[in-house]
C-alpha cells in the first residue's frame, strides 16, 4: 500500500513514539535542500518530520506495520507532496524506491526494533506487562508467537531464545514452555510471561524475567535480522556517491550486523588465489562513526527506552556495490520456513 500527496509545508501533530537519537541521526544524514531520503522504519514519522523540516527535501517512508502507515496519512497530507509512505518491508527498499521513479537517494536511515506504539497496544502482543493475544507480528502475514510456541520443538525453542534473546536460562525456559503447552495452548502474553517468571526469578534492579524471551520470539517471528542484512545491502545499491547511511540499533545482535557490514564494506575484501580480482575492489563505504554513538544522559532521562541505543553512520563511495551473501551476517538459528512450512 502506498500513500502520497500532491499538495507545500510540513506540520503534523506530535508523535506518541519518541524517536531515539533522531536529531543526531538527521545530522549524520547531512540533510540538504533538494535531497531525497529513505526513512526505512517510518513508525510515527519522527525521523521523517525532521528530514522534511529542511526545505526542498523529499522522503520515502517505509513501514510493514499497517497501523503506522494509516496513522501517517496526516503527515503525508501536511508534507505537500514531499512524502510518500509505503506499506512494505525495508528489506525491499530498492524496489520501493524504484517504484517511486527514483534511481538513487541521498540518505537512508533505519531506526531498528519495536516502537512504543506497538509495545503499548496490548492487542499486538508485544508486551509482557500488558495481557493480550500472543501475536508479535509487525505486519499482517506469517505465523504468530502463539503458532511458534505450539509448533517448535523444545530444542528449537531453546536455540531461538538463547541466540536471539541472549538468554542464559533458554533451556529451562524451553522445557517449561513444552511442559505447559501439554496442558493447554499458550495463547496470551500473560501466560507466557508467567511461565518464564517461574523459571527465571526476578531480582531488584534487573530487567523483567520475560524480557529476553519476548525479544527472541519477536525477532524470530518478524525475521528482523534477515530484514536488516537485506536492508543494508539494499541501501548500498541505492545510495548516491556521498550519500549517507545511518542506523540506530538497540541490542547487540543488530549492532553486530551493522558493525560487521560496515567494516567489510569500508575496506577492500580479502584476496584469494582463486579470485585475485577481489583485492582491487575499492571500499563502498567510509565509516563516519569510529565508535557507536549513544544517547546522552538528558535523552535517557526523557526517554528511558533510549538507554541501549547505538548509532552508526557511513558515507557511500562511488565504487560499485558488492554482491552480498546475507547469511554470513546472521547468527545460526532455525528458520521460520523450517518450523512453519507454507506459512513463513
Amino acid at each position: 500500500m502506498m500513500t502520497g500527496s500532491d499538495s507545500n509545508a510540513v506540520a503534523g501533530g506530535l508523535a506518541r513514539h519518541i524517536p531515539v537519537l533522531a536529531r543526531r541521526a538527521v545530522e549524520w544524514l547531512g540533510v540538504h535542500d533538494g535531497g531525497i531520503y529513505v526513512d526505512g522504519t517510518f513508525g510515527a514519522g519522527g525521523y521523517s518530520r525532521l528530514i522534511l523540516a529542511a526545505p526542498g527535501t523529499r522522503v520515502i517512508g517505509i513501514d510493514r506495520d499497517q497501523n503506522a502507515v494509516a496513522q501517517g496519512t496526516t503527515l503525508v497530507s501536511a508534507a505537500d507532496g514531499r512524502l510518500v509512505l509505503v506499506e512494505d518491508r525495508f528489506s525491499n527498499l530498492e524496489a520501493v524506491v524504484e517504484s517511486c521513479g527514483i534511481a538513487a537517494v541521498d540518505g537512508v536511515v533505519f531506526d531498528l526494533g519495536i516502537s512504543s506504539m506497538q509495545i503499548d497496544e496490548a492487542s499486538r502482543g508485544f508486551s509482557f506487562r500488558l495481557d493480550g493475544p500472543l501475536d508479535m507480528r509487525m505486519g499482517r502475514d506469517g505465523p504468530s508467537a502463539a503458532d511458534i510456541l505450539a509448533r517448535a520443538s523444545e530444542r528449537d525453542l531453546a536455540a531461538i531464545i538463547r541466540t536471539l534473546g541472549e538468554e542464559h536460562h533458554a533451556r529451562a525456559i524451553a522445557r517449561a514452555i513444552a511442559k505447559a503447552r501439554e496442558a493447554q495452548p499458550i495463547t496470551t502474553t500473560r501466560s507466557l510471561a508467567d511461565i518464564v517468571a517461574r523459571v527465571v526469578h526476578a531480582r531488584d534492579g534487573m530487567i523483567h524475567p520475560a524480557t529476553r524471551t519476548f525479544q527472541a520470539l519477536r525477532i524470530f517471528i518478524n525475521d528482523e535480522l534477515l530484514e536488516l542484512a537485506r536492508g543494508l545491502a539494499g541501501a548500498e545499491r541505492i545510495l548516491k556517491p556521498g550519500g549517507r547511511l545511518v542506523v540506530v540499533a538497540f541490542h547487540s545482535l543488530e549492532d553486530r550486523i551493522v558493525k560487521t557490514f560496515l567494516a567489510e564494506r569500508s575496506r577492500p575484501p580479502a584476496s584469494s588465489r582463486h579470485r585475485p580480482e577481489l583485492a582491487s575492489a575499492p571500499p563502498t563505504f567510509r565509516v563516519l562513526t569510529k565508535k557507536p554513538e549513544p544517547p546522552d544522559e538528558a535523552e535517557i532521562a526523557a526517554n528511558p527506552r533510549a538507554r541501549s541505543a547505538k548509532l552508526r553512520a557511513a558515507e557511500r563511495s562511488d565504487a560499485a556495490a558488492r554482491a552480498t551473501v546475507v547469511q554470513t551476517l546472521l547468527p545460526r538459528v532455525p528458520s521460520l520456513s523450517d518450523l512453519m512450512p507454507g506459512r513463513a
